[in-house]
């Protein structure tokens, strides 16, 4: 199991929430949604990619539980699904 993986297996989040990711992560558009994502950034690697999206998605998992107004389950949804997709080709790198 590579790190990127491992990282990802290690979060636990509602089932819903990462049945919907993984929905989401099927027909992901890599440059479209972290374009978003990252706001304005430029997009980066897959694994500096996966790092920036771990962080954000920590937070965004923070406001969730803390009951926050302004939290999103759209983009709590798409983090997630970038997170998959992110890990999926760190994975393809570190074994081809």
């Amino acid at each position: 199991m590579t790190p990127y993986i491992s990282r990802l297996a290690a979060l636990t989040r509602p089932r819903i929430l990462v049945r919907a990711a993984q929905h989401r992560a099927v027909d992901f558009k890599r440059d479209l949604a972290l374009r978003r994502l990252m706001q304005g950034e430029a997009v980066p690697g897959p694994g500096q990619a996966f790092d920036i999206l771990f962080e954000r998605e920590t937070i965004m998992n923070a406001s969730r539980s803390d009951g926050n107004a302004a939290y999103s389950p759209a983009r709590h949804v798409e983090l997630l699904a970038a997170l998959i997709h992110e890990a999926k080709i760190a994975e393809l790198r570190l074994t081809a």
